[in-house]
């Protein structure tokens, strides 16, 4: 969500950078931030977003212009306001820099202070590098490069693509999607009767970013509409295009809500489809090319004219196989020259990639004849081009191409006048998906069945509940057009850019001086990591990191739904994860592993780490979490299916997962927008009681808008993130937000044992939260819960006291908090005299030692701080004393060689890690030097 222009300008302004401490010159009108790209400078640059943090009260939105130098280079970029601090300054800011043959190592954006002289800014602005025409039927974008108009309404989302020199090389974009009625391996009585489908886009809405300076932003939303069998629409989407001046590059990012019935609607297929126009190109001078693993290229023409009885001459078939025009055909041995119409000509080829090890790939002369099988490969990387040597053509790349397996290329037609390129992101190959539960209920017919069978497997069951509609998939594609067809490689290239999209950061030093995400992370430089401790814990947090980036690629946590998540717990006697175990198998986020990964990345600035969490957020955000529907804005918990799991809760869909992601990429459009829907969560609350099954008042409840149970930490904390990030970002409900997120400190800060209390009755639509129902007097209920704080309330309520400062802070709320960090691991005897009872046997207590370190920099208490180490290092959780290792297994113990640490579960890597980083940075010198 872009929400509001800050400046552009062109003007080329150099400044000096060194150091951290000369980041912010409080009497100067002119800032300078670095920022680089994450690993190594890329090859290519296509052109880029990023985003960048500001301290609170330094810069006006209408007060303030962007420069950009690359190199010492001129640069222009594109910029807007992500987010404002409450006094309407800016917190964070997202920049757009267009393509270049240069590849800059780092840019220096200029901040500047100004008269704030709007009309200044506005011909500034004027001065686009892309040209954007927006019509009655359509938006035609040029970026100087290429042009691409996208119609307003009908079945095709790009209705072409042009060179710069005017060759439409892609035509008639448009979404194709398969599904059937049924199974017909179920060996039911009615598997004859199942229907097929066949589905193309249908558009309902199509919009052009305000400013398109230097990037241009088209987002088009719509339905899949049948166009052959009888069926409601399905799976709405909503599909974006990236445009950057002097770029020859669209980003695509395409998403997707599954809104089907999983025991009637079976996907068969999902894909993009362009046309090519061929029409005057040779056959012989057509042609195909298709990315295998390690920038590897099926290179072949649709009419081949290589490995013949007879030679056309060496010039011939070097140009053929180059990708470059034939010489004249009067110039080749007349011996082959006088019989091309009896060389097949190739018009399909067929990439299948089915499991994240193996593709398969086959060619034919027409439909109705045998596919020609093609040797295969391992990891194809997911680009197909189809053109000419004159005409020109189109490449088209899946980006994880293999990772989100079942997926396809088609090239059809290709020996036609025009041909087509079908990316498939669900393979017509694969078996239909099939999104039914995947056992039956096992007799689970009361919640006391349910809770009795929770014992056993972990799962928390419960019938209706496992469902996959409203869940999402994002995927990103690249398009690529050419005048010619273009060098093996370039597409190679091309290949390794679209699997690994270059982007840029600030350093983290910068990102923590600003506290824009809080003040609980340090750089390994401010972390006090100088004692013998400290650095074991560093050891470890890197180990946990590598380990688990292993284990995706060892364990094969690949495919279309499972790419970007790990598993819960290991299964030692079977040398596995507990992949089909209950409440042991996909994580969905449990106790916050996502916070330990970016949080991981802010401190160390590691390409790996970013990549691992950008997918990791990718998937949480859209997978895990119900778009649509009754449960749309919760959650799922952990379970052998992303969704199979009864437990829904705002705890699993909590936006601070997503945060450092979305201000980092410059605010990117999809997670924005999911950030948003949250705004709603809420309403779930309406139609499912999250505490149903183990509450004692099931008789006398009833679910009331203005008197709702309401867990001050898991429910709380989602909703607080929720509300912060809609205020900062100024969203299109964001004094709503500020509203409720006010109110419901106010509320927490008067109960009488504040966060303590555990739950309130929440009004939903004022956000006030008043005494829970056994204590309507407001005396002081005690009620904690190991699981409060572990979904990421400690870190939205240090946002919220750095965001407001301590003015703006509602009195009392972080004394309550406070109280509740000091008493969390404090003895029972403390916690009774300070509140009548103690807590009873609390765990997690490894993990809260972040709670307990806060208190003691907050109050400067060294005591404190001490029992905070001793809580980290010495009570539940990792053990200094751990192996901190794994092993390696192989032979007839495993399926495939592993490495195995079954000493580690997901749990405790979460807590371990954010601790020991929330800790190093508030706590750090009580370890010593």
């Amino acid at each position: 969500m872009n929400l509001r222009v800050v400046g552009i300008s062109s003007l080329l302004c150099l400044y000096s950078f060194a150091f951290a401490q000369s980041y912010f010159n409080g009497s100067s009108s002119v800032d300078v931030v670095t920022v680089k790209w994450i690993g190594d400078a890329p090859a290519l640059s296509k052109g880029a977003t990023f985003g960048l943090p500001w301290p609170k009260g330094k810069y006006q939105p209408d007060k303030t212009e962007f420069t950009g130098v690359g190199d010492d280079q001129e640069v222009k970029i594109q910029s807007w306001a992500t987010a404002y601090w409450p006094d309407g300054s800016i917190k964070w800011t997202g920049h757009a820099i267009g393509a270049s043959d240069t590849v800059y190592e780092e840019y220096k954006i200029s901040a500047s202070t100004t008269n704030g002289n709007p009309t200044k800014r506005l011909t500034i602005l004027s001065q686009s590098a892309l040209d954007v025409t927006n019509s009655t039927d359509s938006i035609t974008v040029d970026t100087g490069r290429l042009t691409a108009t996208f119609p307003k309404s009908g079945n095709v989302l790009v209705s072409n693509i042009k060179t710069s020199s005017g060759k439409v090389v892609g035509q008639n974009g448009r979404l194709v999607l398969r599904s059937q009625s049924g199974i017909v391996d179920d060996n039911t009585d009615d598997q004859l009767s199942v229907s097929k489908f066949q589905f193309e886009s249908n558009v309902d809405d199509v919009a052009v970013s305000e400013d398109s300076s230097v990037r241009s932003l088209v987002t088009v939303r719509g339905k899949h509409r049948t166009v052959s069998g009888t069926h409601d629409e399905l799976l709405p989407f909503v599909v974006r295009f990236y445009l950057y001046a002097d770029s020859d590059a669209i980003r695509v990012v395409h998403s997707l809500v599954f809104d089907g019935k999983s025991d009637e609607d079976f996907v068969t297929g999902i894909g993009l489809r362009f046309d090519v126009p061929l029409k005057g190109e040779e056959l012989y001078n057509r042609h195909i090319r298709l990315a295998g693993p390690d920038g590897g290229l099926l290179n072949e023409a649709v009419q081949g004219i290589t490995g013949l009885r007879r030679d056309p001459g060496e010039k011939v078939r070097n140009a053929q196989f180059n990708g470059e025009e034939t010489p004249d055909v009067g110039t080749w041995d007349t011996r082959v020259s006088s019989r091309l119409k009896w060389i097949p000509t190739w018009s399909d080829y067929r990439l299948t990639q089915l499991s994240p090890d193996g593709f398969t790939l086959k060619k034919r002369t027409k439909a109705g004849y045998s596919w020609v099988k093609i040797p295969g490969g391992t990891r194809a990387g997911g680009l197909a081009y189809l053109g000419g040597a004159t005409q020109g053509g189109l490449a088209m790349a899946h980006r994880d191409f293999w990772k989100k397996y079942p997926t396809g290329l088609d090239i059809s037609n290709a020996a036609s006048d025009v041909g087509q390129i079908t990316l498939w992101l669900y393979s017509p190959d694969a078996e239909p998906m099939d999104l039914r539960p995947f056992h039956d209920g096992l007799g689970e017919d009361t919640y006391e069945d349910q809770l009795d069978a929770l014992e056993i497997t972990y799962e928390d069951w419960e019938g209706g509940y496992d469902t996959p509609s409203g869940a999402a998939q994002t995927n990103e594609i690249f398009l690529f057009p050419f005048d010619k067809t273009p060098s093996s490689n370039s597409l190679a290239a091309l290949t390794a850019y679209a699997n690994e999209p270059p982007a840029l950061a600030a350093t983290p030093e910068y990102i923590q001086q600003t506290k824009a995400l809080g003040t609980y992370w340090g750089t390994l430089d401010s972390s006090n990591t100088s004692s013998a401790t400290a650095q074991t814990i560093e050891m470890h947090l890197d180990f946990l990191i590598k380990f688990y980036e292993g284990q995706v690629e060892q364990r094969r946590w690949y495919g279309f739904w499972d790419y970007g998540d790990i598993m819960h717990t290991y299964d030692g006697d079977r040398h596995t994860w507990r992949y089909d175990v209950g409440g042991y198998a996909w994580d969905n986020s449990e106790l916050s592993p996502n916070l330990f990964f970016w949080n991981y990345f802010l401190r160390t600035g590691r390409a790996d780490v970013y990549r691992f969490a950008e997918a990791h957020t990718r998937h949480t955000a859209e997978v895990d979490v119900y778009h649509i529907g009754k449960f749309k804005g919760f959650g799922t918990r952990h379970g052998v299916q992303h969704w199979s799991d009864s437990s829904k809760q705002i705890r699993v869909s909590t936006p601070i997962y997503r945060q450092v992601f979305y201000y980092l990429s410059g605010g990117d459009e999809r997670v924005g927008e999911l950030i948003h829907e949250l705004m709603d969560a809420d309403q779930a609350f309406l139609t499912v009681d999250p505490r149903r099954k183990v509450r004692q008042d099931n008789g006398t409840y009833v679910i009331d808008p203005t008197a709702l149970d309401l867990d001050l930490g898991l429910d709380w904390s989602g909703l607080a993130s929720t509300w912060l990030l809609e205020w900062e970002r100024h969203g299109p409900r964001w004094e709503e937000a500020r509203s409720k997120l006010n109110a419901s400190m106010h509320s927490i800060a008067n109960l009488t044992n504040g966060f303590v209390t555990g739950l309130g009755l929440y009004n939903l639509n004022t956000g006030a939260i008043a005494p829970p129902a056994t204590d309507p007097e407001n005396l002081g209920d005690v009620a904690v819960s190991h699981l409060s704080a572990s979904f990421g309330l400690p870190e939205i309520v240090t946002q919220l006291t750095e965001h407001l400062g301590s003015s703006g802070l509602p009195a009392g709320f972080e004394d309550a908090w406070l109280d509740y960090c000091y008493y969390y691991g404090a003895g029972s005897a403390e916690q009774a005299a300070r509140y009548g009872v103690g807590f009873g046997s609390l765990s997690l207590r490894q993990g809260h030692s972040r709670l307990t370190a806060y208190a003691a920099h907050k109050l400067a208490n060294a005591t404190l701080a001490a029992r905070a180490w001793n809580e980290y290092l010495n009570t539940d959780g990792f053990k200094p004393s751990a192996p901190w290792a794994s092993e390696a297994l192989n032979g007839s113990q495993v399926l495939v060689p592993v490495d195995e640490a079954a000493w580690i579960s997901t749990n405790d890597v979460a807590l371990y890690g954010l601790a020991g980083i929330e800790n190093l940075a508030q706590i750090g010198y009580a370890l010593g030097r």
